[in-house]
């Protein structure tokens, strides 16, 4: 570790002695400057963490001298400047302190003040860069991110990788909570539009009356209440990407809207008469499954297969198991350095719960719970106890399978158990073939039709399999 390096000022050969005798015999390199002029040159070339300036000085005086440190430099590398001030120029020390100085002493100081006042600068020093060093950690960790080495995650790595440098349109699907928006940012954070806006539009979360205001502006006038001008989504995404997050709740009549924006790039503000002309890459996300929307007539069949060029499904995190201790330490070390907690580690007991648990809310629900459990921890470790009732409430096997008697019979775990080994192979099989089912149900031996039973129960569609 390297000394702390103090810079002293003063026009005065004595008291420049002075003060370097006092702090001598500490741990600092030290260094002299006779005016400003000389200080300003000396920092060029080596920053010193305090510096020791004396405010009545020629050519440039103390004041003066600081206001060009504070000019020169940032927060991160800024050293700490203590004026030196004469006998009864409290005014000018108070100036001084407006313009930035960290303290001042009044001469004749004490030996033991100089000491102190030194020893907290390089206190505050050290505080400030270990900030710093926390909160740019915390960003990192906070940042949305993919983990995981699961096959199914491996997966959607794979596509994101190859139809990120394209333009195509992407629809997400899976359950609430799984990270579809994550998705959809690491394809525009890949892709060549990553310089421009990534705009997201939750459909679910804007009032219906309200969503085409949202996506395509709005004229002064155009309605009650638009008392100036607005610029939608389309527009402020432009050259970038726009993510419409659960489209399946879309009106009929704005999905006809965003069907002939995508065709001819090009839309109208609500009360407008200019067209306006767009190069938006769109991806699109739902929880609900659209071909049933179609059949049910809530949702466009033509928009439907414009959105769906490729298709991403999020699998739910009960089907990416090997997954869950990854992300639970992951979180646990970005909510410890959020809250201040000394909670590091996770205790097996309440691992082997966090692995067993079904997770109906997915990812979100188990970031969620070790923000709770790292709040609520007294200690290095998060214990069982800490846990909800629902995950309290699992014991385990050998295996590491939940096998809670108040919460499923027998004959229900030994289904749960068979259904997970089932979608292993099918997948595996479908892999190996592209997603060809003939070739698939060939490999495992059996029938075709019975193959497709049994994908569609498993919610398994050849579609995700096929070659590029």
């Amino acid at each position: 570790m390297s000394l702390a390096k103090i810079l002293i000022i003063d026009d005065e050969p004595a008291a420049r002695y002075g003060m370097k005798k006092v702090l001598k015999d500490l741990d600092y390199t030290i260094f002299e400057a006779s005016d400003s002029i000389q200080a300003l040159e000396m920092i060029g070339t080596s920053v010193p963490d305090v510096i020791l300036c004396d405010i009545n000085m020629p050519n440039m005086d103390g004041i003066e001298f600081l206001k060009q440190i504070q000019a020169r430099y940032d927060t991160r590398n800024k050293p700490l400047v203590i004026m030196i001030t004469a006998y009864g120029s409290e005014r000018i020390a108070v100036e001084a302190m407006k313009a930035g100085a960290y303290d001042y002493l009044s001469k004749p100081y004490e030996i033991d003040d100089l000491r102190l006042t030194v020893k907290k600068a390089l206190e505050k020093l050290n505080l400030v860069e270990e900030n710093i060093k926390l909160k740019s950690k915390i960003e990192i960790l906070s940042k949305p991110q993919f983990i995981g080495q699961s096959e199914q995650m491996s997966r959607v790595l794979n596509i994101i990788e190859k139809v990120a440098p394209t333009d195509v349109t992407v629809l997400i699907t899976g359950e609430s909570g799984t990270g579809k928006e994550l998705v959809a940012q690491t394809i525009h954070q890949k892709s060549p539009r990553h310089k421009a806006p990534f705009i997201n539009m939750n459909c679910a979360a804007i009032p219906k009356d309200l969503v085409e205001s949202e996506l395509f502006g709005h004229e002064k006038g155009a309605f009650t209440g638009a008392t100036s001008r607005r610029n939608g989504k389309f527009e402020i995404a432009d050259g970038g990407t726009l993510f419409l997050d659960e489209i399946g709740d879309m009106s009929l009549e704005t999905q006809a809207k965003i069907l002939r924006v995508l065709e001819e790039k090009a839309f109208m503000r609500l009360g407008g008469k200019d067209v306006i002309r767009t190069d938006v890459r769109l991806i699109s996300a739902t929880n609900k499954d659209l071909a049933k929307e179609i059949a049910a007539g809530n949702f466009r069949e033509d928009l439907y297969y414009r959105l769906n060029v490729i298709k991403v499904r999020m699998p739910g995190l009960a089907e990416r198991r090997e997954d869950i201790p990854l992300l639970a330490n992951h979180f646990l070390e970005e909510f410890a350095l959020k809250h201040g907690s000394r909670a590091k580690k996770i205790d097996t007991e309440a691992m082997r719960a966090l692995y067993s648990y079904n997770w109906p809310g997915n990812v979100r629900q188990l970031r969620n719970l070790l923000e709770q459990c790292v709040v609520l921890a007294e200690g290095e470790y998060i214990k069982y106890e800490y846990l909800p009732k629902e995950l309290r409430e699992l014991s385990y096997n050998d295996d590491g399978y939940s096998i809670s008697d108040s919460l499923l019979s027998f004959t229900e775990t030994k289904k749960k158990m068979v259904e997970r080994v089932e979608r292993k192979l099918i997948e595996k099989a479908l892999t190996a073939t592209h997603g060809n089912v003939s070739q698939a149900a060939k490999s495992l031996r059996m029938k075709r039709q019975f193959l497709q039973q049994k994908m569609q129960a498993l919610g398994i569609s050849p579609r995700e399999f096929k070659k590029d």
